[in-house]
């Protein structure tokens, strides 16, 4: 016997921003850590694989559906202390905590507004646009020990921030992310060292101005939810901004001059990172590699917005998106020899 309803056959298209996938076997909705942890009990001592959904803005759910238990997490408190300090739980939509934070002029979330899905997604992708990123502001974050089902707490050392990246998302089998401590900077500059945004904004900007430029930059390339946008079934960047070598990046801009596809070196964007590689922009391989914004194949296709995002217009199959994904990512290695890789975890 359980104390918490398990619900069965529960479709979990619905609950995804790419509305793509069959229902979960076994379905539970955890409103505190507790029913969690339970849940998670519930699942080992039966035998079942378990899986976490937050807000489903960076999941692809197989046409088949997931075989065990698929606990949503609902942990909703929030709690802004005047020290700027934030502590959220894992179910909190993550606009409401940028909101709360940008309201009271307490600086370091202003430039991750418009990213879909909960909080506690957040330090697992360590989610970033527009120069932030969310490493840079959290304080600790609450887990389960998935071994041992207890309650502890990390500091930001130990979850292995990276570009896109954390421990948390290279072992999903370690822990449960259930909350989120960020120290934030009442009355703090804004964040404004992005190129895109600097053209939109002075540096002495407001938090609500740096806000609303990137809002409307989100929005220009339909970034931001809205039902009413024909490209609103996605998962936003489908594709990381792939890292290479010095050598590497020359030869993909030596390349593009070759053959036309840009006047000059300088014109390819890359950017240097802390380490001595390169970030190249993964939409622009996309476009130069012959793939146009707005290409369909069937039910899915690249956004007519923004050729980093993959979208599902309806009707579609998981198996049509990863099919299509894999001639998007064959496209850009056969061009300029780099691999692309998948930002939205599968749920496998």
């Amino acid at each position: 016997m359980t104390d918490f309803e398990i619900q069965r056959d529960v479709p979990l298209a619905p609950l995804t921003t790419f509305e793509l996938g069959g229902p979960a076997r076994f379905f539970v909705r955890a409103g505190g850590t507790e029913t969690l942890v339970a849940a998670l009990r519930w699942a080992r001592e039966e035998g079942h694989g378990a899986a976490i959904l937050g807000g489903g803005s960076n999941l692809i759910v197989p046409d088949e559906g997931y075989s065990g238990l698929v606990i949503h997490m609902a942990l909703g408190d929030i709690d802004f202390e005047d020290s700027g300090r934030v502590e959220v739980g894992a179910g909190v939509p993550w606009e409401v905590v940028v909101d709360g934070a940008v309201t009271r002029d307490w600086a370091g979330l202003e430039c991750l507004t418009g990213i879909p899905g909960s909080t506690g997604a957040t330090p697992i992708q360590n989610v970033g646009a527009y120069g932030q990123e969310v490493a840079e502001v959290i304080e600790r974050v609450l887990v389960v020990d998935r071994e041992s089902l207890v309650l502890g707490e990390l500091a930001p050392g130990t979850c292995e921030f990276g570009y896109r990246d954390s421990m948390f998302k290279r072992e999903p089998e370690r822990y449960v992310v259930v909350g989120v401590h960020f120290a934030l900077r009442p009355g703090g500059a804004g964040t404004v060292r992005y190129g895109e945004l600097e053209k939109q904004v002075r540096p002495s900007a407001s938090l609500g101005e740096i806000r609303n430029a990137v809002l409307d930059l989100r929005r220009k390339k339909s970034m931001v939810i809205d039902p009413d946008d024909p490209n609103h079934r996605s998962a936003g960047s489908f594709f990381l901004n792939p890292v290479v070598t010095r050598t590497e990046a020359d030869h993909v801009a030596a390349l593009a001059v070759a053959e036309g596809l840009v006047p000059s070196i300088a014109a390819v964007p890359s950017y240097p990172t802390p380490t001595g590689e390169v970030k190249l922009a993964a939409g622009w391989l996309i476009e130069k590699s012959g793939i146009a914004k707005g290409t369909r194949r069937g039910a899915v296709g690249i956004s007519s917005n923004h050729a980093l995002a993959l979208v599902h217009h309806g009707g579609g199959t998981t198996a049509e998106l990863l099919a299509f994904a894999d001639e998007v990512r064959a496209r850009v290695a056969d061009r300029f020899g780099v691999q692309l890789k998948r930002e939205p975890r599968l749920l496998v």
